[in-house]
């Protein structure tokens, strides 16, 4: 029997945006610091605090803060929990979170087009609109890297073993989160991080942090030009989800045209035995991408002259092992 779902609750933007507003404010911190009433909030936020009021009491209905007597607000346990980084990267409005907020208003556009309209918005594709605006870029890094998503585990097994790697290129690696945790975890191998630019400038804490500098490089461009060559590993972790087939079917002919004959592309995330459970994830709004079944993806590892071989639920996530095509006449 199918559950009755309230549509009221389901369609109600209130709620959602004022979390984002007070996320946006820092309001719990200030709670948290002392300055627990409206008018000391609303000085300190500089906001109406009549406006001001309607929005905590929105959220106070809703089991987020309380308000103990009128006018002075407090923490309750849902609210500690936005006092946490990483809780906070996807409903601050002036960082990262604001930019997926926002674009989630395109999603007509996208749904009748096919095509992603975060331009309508920004002015900008995403990628282009990271570019412009390095304090977003940043925030974006954090968001994917330690702060955001956590400790990525790189505890993921290949059809061949372990033995025979010794050098692996993280592809959009990012600041170096994965790239740094499969280092520390396989002592024997040295790494190559592959990211724009600013990015990889900010991988050197990260690398730092974990005592691996000496046993990694970083190469500031994008994937979509030639790629390091040579490495026995090439990496693409919640790459190819970013990206519609063309662009996906690219990034993995440079991985095919770097690696050598006898080494492997590992592509972890976006791609699944049925991704008809997922719902629409961000990456299609924001640019185009998409969750891929192993038989679609394989249809864009062949073009770029690739084939897989092992696709299976590890502990990092799904993890799509490919080699070669002209392996299969090599013997």
């Amino acid at each position: 029997m199918n559950t009755k779902v309230d549509l009221g609750s389901m369609s109600d933007l209130r709620t959602p945006w004022c979390l984002r507003v007070v996320v946006t404010l820092r309001i719990a911190e200030h709670i948290n610091t002392g300055l627990d009433q409206l008018d000391e909030l609303a000085v300190k936020t500089q906001s109406d605090p009549i406006a001001l009021q309607s929005v905590l009491r929105q959220l106070v209905a809703k089991g987020i803060f309380e308000e103990p007597e009128p006018g002075r607000f407090a923490l309750n346990d849902t609210a500690r929990e936005l006092l946490e980084p990483g809780r906070r990267f996807d409903l601050d409005l002036n960082g990262i979170g604001g930019r997926m907020s926002h674009a989630w208003s395109t999603l007509l556009t996208y749904v009748t087009t096919g095509k992603p309209a975060y331009e309508t918005i920004f002015g900008k594709p995403f990628w282009e609109d990271l570019a412009a605006n390095p304090n977003i870029a940043a925030s974006f890094d954090e968001l994917m890297g330690f702060a955001g998503h956590g400790k990525p585990n790189a505890d993921f097994d290949l059809s061949n073993g372990w033995d025979n790697i010794r050098t692996v290129v993280d592809v959009g690696g990012g600041t170096g989160a994965m790239l740094a945790e499969l280092l520390l975890l396989r002592p024997h191998l040295t790494g190559t991080l592959v990211d724009f630019p600013a990015t990889v400038a900010r991988s050197e804490a990260v690398f730092d942090a974990a005592g691996l500098r000496d046993r990694v490089k970083t190469v500031g461009q994008s994937f979509f030009e030639p790629l390091p060559e040579g490495a026995d590993l090439y990496l693409l972790r919640k790459v190819i989800n970013d990206w519609p087939d063309q662009e996906a079917t690219t990034i993995l002919r440079r991985c095919a045209e770097a690696c050598p004959a006898r080494g492997s592309v590992v592509v972890i995330g976006g791609v699944s035995h049925d991704p008809k459970t997922r719902g629409i994830p961000i990456e299609q709004i924001l640019v185009g991408g998409r969750p891929r079944s192993v038989g679609e993806f394989e249809t864009i590892a062949s073009e770029a002259g690739l084939k897989v071989v092992a696709a299976e639920d590890q502990a990092p996530g799904f993890v799509v092992e490919c080699h070669h095509e002209r392996e299969r006449s090599d013997g």
